[in-house]
Parts: structure tokens; sequence; C-alpha cells
């Protein structure tokens, strides 16, 4: 459902999310809230699409990011697999769409800004680096969780850590599955700023209206000479992550993860 109102705002209700463009500002929420924010096979499609067309949307000058009550983006929404496979989407196409929402981001001509409100997990953690801006509230957090049930970071993650982060502290985060607290993933050079829970909507508001009175062309060259210069690696992990994925989305260790997950129960995995 889309409306349009006199004073030029766009309202756009979707699978999972929303989308409103008000003052030369489109703010995109996750509206998952009773699952954390976890994000299907479906959402991906349409937040892919909703970044593509904020980026083709000459009066939109940022984007806004964030997750609707108390998390960003907790990862795959593990509890709709068996429903999605029956409807006969694969690994492949869900690998397909997790890259192609992270490179949404990373290309979309004008700033993207990540409210990060709770915690940001799996694919989450890579939304949350592809921004351009991240600004989080103090309690919130990083997660890489994947290894946690028998998989791999994805959506890029394992580059966007590392270009901002280094090797050490992206072997720490994907191999051992530990939560980063927000004030140490800005010591990390990870995000932008961790804030207050009262302050968090101000700063993002400030730095959303600043770029939406700017020059789009200069932001947006800005923003592209940035991240070649930073995410060189981003393609090649993307096409590791996508074939390594798919080969451990069919794992029994990855069924044995997922289901310890849902039983909230240690997984044992296989010898």
């Amino acid at each position: 459902m889309t409306e349009t109102t006199a004073t030029e705002t766009t309202a756009t209700v979707a699978s999972g999310f929303s989308v409103v463009t008000a003052d030369r500002i489109c703010r995109i929420t996750i509206t998952k809230p009773k699952r954390l924010n976890a994000i299907d096979y479906d959402a991906m499609v349409g937040l892919g699409d909703a970044f593509a067309a904020a980026g083709a949307d000459p009066s939109v000058r940022a984007v806004v990011l964030t997750g609707e009550g108390n998390a960003f983006c907790t990862g795959a929404d593990l509890s709709g697999v068996a429903a999605a496979a029956a409807r006969g989407i694969t690994p492949e196409m869900t690998m397909d769409a997790a890259n192609r929402l992270t490179k949404s981001i990373v290309d979309c001509p004008v700033p993207v800004i990540a409210r990060i409100n709770g915690p940001a997990a799996g694919i989450g953690v890579a939304l949350a680096l592809a921004a351009d801006l991240t600004y989080a509230s103090r309690d919130s957090y990083l997660l890489l969780a994947f290894i946690n049930i028998g998989l791999m970071p994805d959506g890029g993650a394992a580059a966007l850590v590392a270009a901002a982060a280094g090797r050490p502290l992206a072997n720490e985060l994907a191999l051992l599955g530990g939560r980063l607290p927000a004030a140490d993933a800005v010591a990390a050079n990870l995000i932008t700023a961790a804030l207050p829970d009262d302050e968090l909507d101000a700063r993002v508001d400030a730095a959303a209206t600043k770029l939406a009175n700017g020059p789009r062309r200069a932001q947006e060259l800005t923003k592209r000479a940035l991240n070649r210069a930073t995410l060189t690696a981003l393609d090649g992990a993307l096409a590791d992550e996508h074939a390594g994925q798919v080969e451990l989305l069919a794992s029994a260790d990855f069924a044995e993860g997922a289901m310890a997950m849902l039983q909230k129960r240690p997984a044992k995995f296989a010898d």
C-alpha cells in the first residue's frame, strides 16, 4: 500500500518492512519486532528493492535503516526455513538475495545511515556495517552468530568487519561467535558512535537532515570514492560466502544448529 500526502510524504508497507520518504529522507524500518526483526527471503528481496528505489529517486538525499522495537536485525528468520523450502526457495536463492541486499546498501548512490537500536546479529551485522554512518544505542551489540549454528558469515560481513577493524577482530567475532558491545565496536572503528538511548534519534536525525540539505552529486561521488578505497575485498568475500554458505545450509551441522537455537539448547555438532 502506498500513500502520498500534500506534504510530499510517501509511505509503503511491505512484507516485513516499511518505507517512509519525507523531506528528502527515506526511512526504511524492519517491522518484525516479535521476531527481533529477523528477516526472511521475501524481506531480503523487498529491502534490496527498497534501497534500489531510494537510490533511483532524485528527490532522496539520505536513507535511514533501522528496526522496529528493541532490535535492529537479528539475522535470518530460522523459523521460516521449512516454509521457504516448501515454496521452492533454494539456498542459492537465499544467498543471492542476501548478497544483493548488502550491495544495494553499498551501491546506493546516496549515503545510508544505520540506526542500531538493539542487537545486530547475523546478516544484521552486514547491514549495519554496509551503511556509511552507523549510530548505535549504548546497550546494543554486534553478534556474528553464524558459527554457533554451523554456518559462516554472509552478506559480506567477513570483508566489512575486516575492512574497518582488521583481521584479528574479524577472526575473533567470526570464529568464536561472541557479542561485541557498541562501545567496543566504536573503539574498533566498526561503527560511528554509541549513544545513550535518549540521544540516538537526535544524532541520527541531525546527520540525515544535514545530508538531506547537501549536494547529492558531491555526496554520491564522495561515497563512491570512499567505498572503492576501503571495500576492495567485498565482491570476493560475497562470492566466497555465497559458495560456502550454500554448502553449509545443506549440512547436518546447520540442521542441528538451527534446531538447537529454536529449542534453546546447546548444539551438538558432528565429530
